[in-house]
């Protein structure tokens, strides 16, 4: 029996390969207009004029480790403290900014607070010192 030679098969076969890329160009062709719909659009001054710097009319309350309070770098007792921001709120219509440290207690905040509300004071911000 005479033995036959088997062929060698060296082809490449790239039907898959090809299956494969169409399905990858189908996906990203759907995926591609939902990218462009994400994202906040933002329009960027193109010149920006330099403005005069304004103080702003607030009432500035310091808190500090102690729970002493200051007004315009002045020390106020606590039964004061009501009183104190009636009247520098009357020149100083912007609202109340309280300044705090890490060591102040929530009671000494929230007495500003509610003596800032009494008054009528309806804008309080507060602050890290």
């Amino acid at each position: 029996m005479a033995r036959q030679k088997k062929q060698v098969f060296s082809e490449i076969n790239i039907t898959p390969l090809t299956d494969i890329f169409l399905v990858l160009l189908i996906i990203m062709m759907v995926i591609a207009p939902l990218l462009d719909q994400q994202g906040l659009s933002l329009t960027v001054p193109e010149h920006i004029e330099q403005q005069e710097i304004q103080e702003h009319k607030t009432v500035n309350v310091m808190i500090d480790n102690d729970d002493r309070f200051f007004i315009n770098d002045e020390e106020v007792s606590a039964d004061k403290l009501e009183e104190t921001i009636k009247e520098l709120s009357k020149t100083n219509p912007e609202g109340v900014v309280i300044q705090t440290s890490d060591e102040t207690t929530n009671g000494a905040m929230v007495k500003v607070m509610d003596s800032a509300r009494n008054v009528g004071v309806t804008a309080i911000s507060v602050s890290e010192i």
